[in-house]
């Protein structure tokens, strides 16, 4: 139990893709404008990556090592994300119309999110069993969530401050996401990259 605590802890904290990795930027950046749309992308990505963390560590370990096909690993990663966005674009859709429209692009964009295919190739690497696979991938997405959900908080207060013209917009967001980063960076030495 304690193994997996670790290995959520790492991905939220230590591994955070977005903060360490640099990776599923695209979002983090276009999408943190409001704290609703970040979180609900947030809960999207966790979602999709939770499900391609299983899925893929199903379909890598009976069907990609156990016939030998090491070929098809990035097609079949692929064709597992494609699947689950277009799910998760088609319950939004038909659940929250407001929501579906509130993230616009970025939601058919999740396919494309570098961070979840990284996800379904740094998994295999680790040689993780299919529990820690899972914690992992719902790990990275509750990270990928947290900083989304810091970001858009930030921002929206960054709205009412004086911040001099010449900082205002992307400067500042810029500049943010780097202080969230070495914040982030600290946690290293705390939990280690389990």
């Amino acid at each position: 139990m304690s193994r997996l605590i670790l290995v959520f802890l790492g991905a939220v904290l230590v591994n955070n893709f977005v903060l360490r990795y640099f990776l599923g930027i695209c979002p983090f950046l276009g999408v943190t404008g409001k704290v609703e749309s970040a979180v609900a992308m947030g809960f999207a990505t966790t979602f999709v990556m939770t499900l391609t963390a299983a899925v893929v560590w199903i379909i890598n370990t009976f069907i990609i090592r156990g016939l030998n096909l090491p070929f098809l690993e990035y097609v079949s990663d692929i064709l597992v994300i494609a699947s689950l966005v277009q799910l998760i674009e088609m319950f939004v859709k038909k659940t929250n119309p407001a929501l579906y429209r509130a993230l616009g692009i970025y939601l058919p964009l999740i396919t494309t999110n570098c961070s979840i295919l990284f996800l379904a190739l740094f998994i295999p690497l680790r040689n993780y069993s299919f529990i820690d696979s899972i914690v992992f991938g719902f790990g990275a997405g509750m990270g990928f969530t947290f900083v989304m959900l810091l970001m858009a908080t930030i921002r929206e207060e960054l709205e009412f401050a004086n911040v001099p013209k010449s900082l205002r917009g992307a400067p500042m967001t810029l500049i943010t996401a780097g202080l969230l980063a070495l914040v982030f960076m600290g946690f290293t030495g705390l939990i280690g990259t389990a």
